[in-house]
């Protein structure tokens, strides 16, 4: 068995610790943080703070749950960016003492490459090349996969991400955060034909979110002005309406993607593609258009380390290792 390989997530709000030994996750440990929820939003002081307490026990849980110990260790990976400055800090931080300590190579990740080599998890594994929509709370990226370390970004958005649209229409809607997993909750009982959102389109593949969000915004305030209980009364056909719109913008462009690539092996990464509507439309593309599609499993949609151990794995076979002058990237590209 090996190489044994620790990984470590910490771009946003979940402290994640994984162990990979030849390819297979032997564990994944994340640790949610609730501190949030009362602001309705992340707080990043609070996020970096919160990482501090996590770390150590997360990556002791993680080892024990592999059962192995830390002198089997043959490297130490961590995400690099793109995320949140701290909270990536401490990741980083933490990982550069303990591959020093253990004099193991140190192996950095872009967490975006990782949300998409997520799908080598688990079988079925999409076959190269193939086209990946990841969609975020940060991002939204139509990508080109032509290897475990080669991709190309076909297009992307040119201002929000689509997490944040689903986020920012709970928050107005008066949803808890988070509030993405709600409207999907909510849409399954309603109507997606009850309202109508306009759709921005954009040159390419690119993808732009901030209009539909003001849009959403003004069409909330003129109905609760003519009825103070609007929401409350059409709360399921408001997240139905919504969730139409926002995937029919992912769709149209995911489409236009396989049209001009002919790539016709799709697969979807990253927080929103836990969303159950997503879900549903890729399955019945595959049925009329012919596409093979790959949805990963629930616990690999949002943030975790697991992802991060596999995108470890292909770069230590490679020989592809860090520098110990590794430095978050927050706004990290491809």
């Amino acid at each position: 068995m090996g190489p044994y390989i620790l990984a470590i997530e910490s771009s946003c709000d979940e402290t994640a610790a994984s162990v990979i030994g030849n390819g297979k996750i032997l564990s994944n440990i994340v640790a949610t943080q609730d501190v949030h929820i009362k602001y309705g939003g992340i707080v990043p002081e609070l996020a970096s703070r919160a990482h501090q307490q996590n770390i150590i026990p997360v990556v002791n849980q993680a080892l024990l749950n592999a059962n192995i110990t830390k002198s089997m260790l043959n490297a130490v990976a961590v995400t690099k960016g793109p995320g949140l400055l701290g909270s990536l800090l401490v990741g980083i931080s933490f990982a550069k003492s303990f591959a020093l300590g253990l004099n193991v190579p140190l192996i950095e990740v872009n967490h975006m490459q990782a949300h998409i080599l997520s799908h080598f998890i688990d079988d079925p594994k999409p076959e190269f090349p193939f086209i990946c929509l990841t969609v975020s709370g940060g991002h939204t990226q139509i990508v080109l996969v032509k290897n475990h370390l080669e991709m190309e970004i076909l297009g992307e958005t040119q201002d929000d991400a689509v997490g944040e649209a689903f986020d920012k229409s709970a928050k107005l809607l008066g949803l808890p955060y988070p509030g993405g997993p709600l409207i999907d909750k909510y849409a399954q009982e309603g109507n997606s034909q009850a309202y109508t959102f306009p759709k921005v389109d954009t040159p390419g593949l690119n993808f732009s979110f901030s209009g539909i969000k003001t849009a959403i915004l003004y069409f909330l305030q003129n109905n609760t002005m003519k009825d103070e209980q609007f929401i409350a009364k059409n709360l399921n056909n408001i997240c139905a309406s919504i969730q139409y719109t926002l995937i029919d913008i992912l769709m149209r462009k995911l489409r236009k993607a396989v049209q001009e690539t002919g790539i016709r092996e799709v697969a979807i990464a990253g927080g929103v593609s836990a969303n159950k509507g997503l879900r549903k439309v890729l399955e019945m593309e595959a049925n009329t258009q012919g596409w093979k599609v790959y949805v990963p499993d629930f616990q690999y949609c949002t943030d975790n380390a697991a992802m991060i151990a596999m995108a470890a794995h292909f770069k230590y076979v490679k020989g592809d290792f860090s520098s110990q002058a590794l430095v978050p990237d927050p706004r990290m590209n491809f």
